[in-house]
C-alpha cells in the first residue's frame, strides 16, 4: 500500500508521527466509452464556453457560481490563505462512547501506521481507546479540506474514519411519518418471530457481489469466444397488496424450513418458533391422552363381554351332557 498522507496525531502533549493508507478499495468493473465500430477510446477536450478555445490544465482555475451568469474565480493564493491549522496534524478534540456516533456520519476509512519511533505512543493511544470503549473525535485536513473524523481500533490498528458535517445530512421528510399507522400485537409478534428465525452472526465473507461475478463472466466469455449461459430467472417479488399477516407467516415458515425446523402453532392458531424436538414433544403429548382413553375403553368392553362368554360356555356344557 502507498501512504496518501503523513503527519502527526496530537494526543494531549504527546505527538505521534503516522502515515495514512486507504483502508478500502472499489471492486466495481469499470468501462470506457468507445467507438462502437472500431473500439477506439472517446476523448474529451477542455474547451472554454466563451471563446471556444481548448484550455490546458495550467489555465484552469476554480470558479464559484453566484447566479445570474456571474462567476467568482479563485486562485491558488486564495486557498493558501485559508486557516487550516490542522494541515499536517490530527488534533484529538475529545473521547466519546462509540455508540453515540451515528453511522450515517461515516464517510471514508484509512489505516494509520506509526512512523519511526512513534510505535510506543501509538500503541499507548490504541490500548487506551480499546480499554475505554470510546472513539476519539478529531479534526484533520485531507486534500485541502478540513474534516471531522474519528479514531477507533480495528484488529490492533488505529483507523481514521472521516465524517460528514452534521449540516450535510439530509432530513428524512416523508409523508408517512405524519400518518397514524397502528400495528396489531399479533402482527408485531409475528414480525419478531420472523426476526428471531432469521437471526445469526454477521460474517462479511459469507456475502458476495453476484452482479459483479456475473458481469465478469460475461466479459470472460467475450474474451474466450464461448457461449454465454443466461442465469435462471429469479422469483418475482411479492405484490404489495399481499396480506401482511399472511406474508409474515409464510416468511417465518420459509425461514424455519431453511433451518430444518418444523412449523408450530399455538392454540389460537398463531405461529411460534419451534424446533423438531419441540414438535416431537407436542406429538407425544397429543398421543398420550388418546392412549389413556383407549386403555379404559378396552377394559370396559372386556367387562361387558364377560356375561355373554359365560352364557356361551354354559350352552356348550348342556349340549355335551345331553
Amino acid at each position: 500500500m502507498r501512504a496518501i498522507w503523513k503527519g502527526a496525531v496530537s494526543f494531549g502533549l504527546v505527538s505521534i508521527a503516522v502515515r495514512l493508507y486507504s483502508a478500502t478499495e472499489e471492486k466495481d468493473i469499470r468501462f470506457h466509452q468507445v467507438h462502437r465500430e472500431d473500439g477506439g477510446r472517446i476523448r474529451y477536450k477542455r474547451t472554454c464556453s466563451v471563446c471556444g478555445e481548448e484550455v490546458t490544465y495550467d489555465d484552469i482555475a476554480k470558479g464559484y457560481d453566484i447566479g445570474g451568469g456571474e462567476m467568482v474565480v479563485l486562485s491558488d493564493e486564495d486557498f493558501a490563505d485559508l486557516p487550516l491549522s490542522t494541515s499536517r496534524s490530527i488534533d484529538v478534540l475529545e473521547f466519546v462512547p462509540a455508540d453515540q456516533v451515528d453511522p450515517i456520519l461515516y464517510n471514508k476509512a484509512y489505516f494509520m501506521e506509526p512512523e519511526g519511533t512513534a510505535t510506543k505512543p501509538y500503541v499507548l493511544l490504541r490500548d487506551a481507546l480499546a480499554d475505554s470503549e470510546r472513539v476519539a473525535i478529531v479534526k484533520v485536513a485531507l486534500r485541502q479540506r478540513e474534516q471531522l473524523a474519528t479514531l477507533r481500533v480495528r484488529e490492533g490498528v488505529l483507523v481514521l474514519n472521516t465524517m460528514l458535517w452534521p449540516d450535510e445530512i439530509r432530513k428524512a421528510d416523508f409523508g408517512f411519518l405524519d400518518e397514524d399507522i397502528s400495528v396489531r400485537p399479533p402482527e408485531l409478534a409475528m414480525a419478531s418471530s420472523l426476526v428471531d428465525s432469521m437471526a445469526g452472526d454477521f460474517v462479511p465473507d459469507a456475502f458476495t457481489d453476484d452482479y459483479r461475478a456475473a458481469l465478469q463472466e460475461v466479459i470472460d466469455a467475450k474474451v474466450e469466444g464461448r457461449e454465454i449461459v443466461q442465469p435462471e430467472e429469479q422469483e418475482e417479488a411479492p405484490s404489495a397488496a399481499v396480506d401482511l399477516m399472511a406474508a409474515l407467516k409464510a416468511s417465518v415458515e420459509r425461514a424455519r424450513a431453511a433451518r430444518g425446523e418444523a412449523p408450530a402453532e399455538t392454540d389460537d392458531g398463531e405461529a411460534r418458533p419451534a424446533t423438531p424436538i419441540t414438535a416431537a414433544k407436542k406429538a407425544a403429548k397429543k398421543s398420550a391422552p388418546a392412549a389413556k382413553k383407549a386403555a379404559p375403553a378396552k377394559k370396559t368392553a372386556a367387562k361387558k363381554d364377560e356375561p355373554a362368554a359365560k352364557k356361551a360356555a354354559a350352552k356348550k356344557t348342556t349340549r355335551k351332557s345331553a
